[in-house]
């Protein structure tokens, strides 16, 4: 297992939704100014569907800050050299595992029971 391509992994997948959120707050930033000019909304399906579209908008952000929040958790166990041991039970996580998903934290076995 390489760790430094793992870490440039995990380094280059922070960039990329630091980046997303970015422009994600843009996009939030040009539509709520749209909408202190007056609602762009004549009837109620339109503004339904801006308050659907709204929502997605948040759990997509959402979804992202939480992806990034296990990055960075990912990124300050290599800082503590604790990278690649589970937070649950402190064993090694499989290789495996972490080459498939480099932010993984826990084991299979504890996050099988986290799920629970």
């Amino acid at each position: 297992m390489d760790l430094n391509s793992l870490r440039s992994r995990l380094e280059q997948e922070r960039k990329q939704l630091t980046e997303e959120l970015e422009q994600l707050n843009a996009s939030n930033r040009s539509i709520t100014m749209d909408r202190r000019e007056g609602s762009p909304y004549g009837k109620r399906e339109e503004e339904a569907n801006g308050a659907l579209d709204f929502e997605k908008r948040v759990a997509l952000e959402t979804r992202i800050r939480d992806a990034l929040a296990q990055v960075e958790h990912a990124l300050h166990k290599f800082d503590k050299d604790t990278y690649g041991l589970c937070d649950d039970c402190g064993q090694p996580i499989d290789p495996a595992r972490l080459e498939a998903l480099p932010q993984a934290t826990q084991c299979v076995n504890c996050k099988a029971l986290h799920e629970r």
